[in-house]
């Protein structure tokens, strides 16, 4: 989910936890209020305030946010990577070095504008649909013997949340991604800004010139998710001592499960993220769909191509997850002492 990820996402990929204060964690809740929890939920504990679901939403946003701000230019660099021509540049560095020599800092944060437009619904449509998730799954075993969802169950649930998550996802990382690769290569800037970028892409093709990369980007965020969610549910329980409620956990314990979270995700969604960002950056007509990417791309610069980004994906993975958790949890504690 944004999300890159963030979806995270997503994210963008961000998730959701209660801790010693309620909050959520990337990606992207409005139920935030409410444990992550793989327990089935009481009446009591499925009620939730409307004050509770409003700090849930927005905190689930500031998080988003942090993570965008700290994440965005090892999502740039990660982007150019995948969508430049052979030999553009020898690495992750050179991407940074001839950035940062044609267009500055600023021109690490090109394309922010559409995730941190994005993050906020992208994290409580992720979460709502994985909340909803669950309970469909306690629904559909009615004879189940455990009251927990096991780490299967939860990663099914993780997956699930991915569905309707990409109707936001997908356009947000559209403009994105077009935002991020105009102007390398010395190539012209063509957009503006986010708006400029969808009147062009509605001009030329409509809303499905808008949507393009939608499936790649299911691919992407589906198994992501999934991989996300039991990580995140594996780690927690490894870092809760015997006796203790996993709710009991630390900050430091969160954002340790929340990176490795993190981490997990993106080890395995980089493959369809590199198709994503070839067809939503390419000119109409490049590929057919999903698999015509693929079979183009393995072609012309073979299967290593496929783990294009693979490194500035990993070095973002973990601190744009700890700065979900750090941002949620402070506005979080903010909102507390004012309602």
């Amino acid at each position: 989910m944004y999300t890159e990820n963030v979806k995270t996402s997503h994210l963008s990929v961000a998730r959701s936890i209660s801790v010693s204060s309620p909050a959520s964690d990337p990606p992207h809740t409005p139920g935030a209020s409410q444990k992550m929890s793989s327990e089935a939920p009481s009446p009591d504990e499925s009620r939730v305030s409307a004050a509770e679901s409003v700090k849930s939403f927005i905190a689930g946003g500031f998080g988003g946010v942090a993570a965008v701000c700290v994440g965005h230019p090892f999502d740039l660099t990660k982007t150019r990577l995948q969508t430049a021509a052979p030999g553009a540049y020898t690495g992750a560095i050179d991407v940074v070095k001839k950035t940062l020599a044609k267009d500055g800092i600023a021109g690490m944060y090109r394309g922010m504008v559409p995730p941190l437009l994005g993050v906020t619904p992208i994290f409580a449509v992720s979460f709502w649909a994985y909340d909803a998730s669950k309970q469909l799954i306690f629904a559909l075993t009615p004879n189940r013997t455990s009251e927990s969802l096991s780490i299967a169950e939860l990663a099914t649930a993780g997956f699930l949340s991915a569905v309707p998550t990409t109707l936001v996802t997908a356009p947000v990382e559209r403009a994105k991604v077009l935002l991020q690769v105009q102007g390398q290569a010395g190539s012209q800037t063509k957009y503006s800004g986010v708006t400029d970028v969808l009147k062009h892409l509605y001009k030329e093709g409509g809303i499905k010139s808008i949507f393009r990369g939608t499936g790649a980007t299911l691919a992407r965020d589906g198994p992501g998710s999934a991989a996300y969610f039991a990580a995140y549910e594996i780690t927690k329980k490894a870092l809760t001592p015997a006796g203790s409620s996993p709710s009991e956990l630390n900050l430091g314990a969160i954002i340790v499960a929340g990176g490795t979270a993190g981490v997990a995700m993106w080890a395995l969604a980089i493959p369809p993220d590199v198709l994503k960002s070839r067809i939503q950056s390419a000119p109409t007509g490049t590929y057919s769909g999903l698999m015509d990417c693929a079979r183009k791309t393995i072609a012309q610069d073979g299967v290593r191509a496929l783990w294009k980004g693979f490194g500035p994906a990993m070095a973002r993975a973990f601190p744009a997850n700890a700065a979900t958790f750090l941002g949620v949890e402070a506005s979080r504690k903010l909102m507390d002492g004012f309602f």
